[in-house]
């Protein structure tokens, strides 16, 4: 019988990324791959992440694609911040209206409830 590998998954923070490329971009991918006992691919795509801003290697690493990445980051999120904006501003419009209907409802209830004891 074979034995079944199951295939161990780790997970790195942010600065482990960033330290291992920078290690790598010392020594070597091949030999930062040996001395960290992470698989040389995944320090490969590590690279090739910070190469396109993906990872923050530290400061002077920035690239222009990897700036051109964050401005584009940023212009979504100012979207979206215009977005939720609007959205707010028109549910505190629809709450404002609904707050006056109700008010007016409650006022014709009590205007009808005088009406009925008045008649009673």
């Amino acid at each position: 019988m074979k034995k079944e590998q199951q295939r161990q998954t780790r997970s790195y923070d942010r600065t482990y990324k960033a330290q291992a490329v920078q290690l790598a971009l010392e020594i070597g991918a091949k030999q930062a791959s040996i001395e960290l006992g992470v698989p040389l691919e995944t320090i490969a795509n590590w690279a090739t992440q910070a190469r396109k801003g993906e990872v923050d290697t530290g400061p002077g690493s920035q690239t222009p694609a990897g700036a051109l990445t964050q401005a584009g980051e940023i212009q979504r999120l100012r979207e979206e911040l215009r977005a939720a904006n609007k959205r707010i501003k028109r549910l505190e419009e629809e709450n404002a209206f609904l707050e006056d209907a109700s008010a007016f409802f409650a006022a014709s209830r009590q205007k009808l409830a005088r009406k009925s004891d008045s008649n009673t």
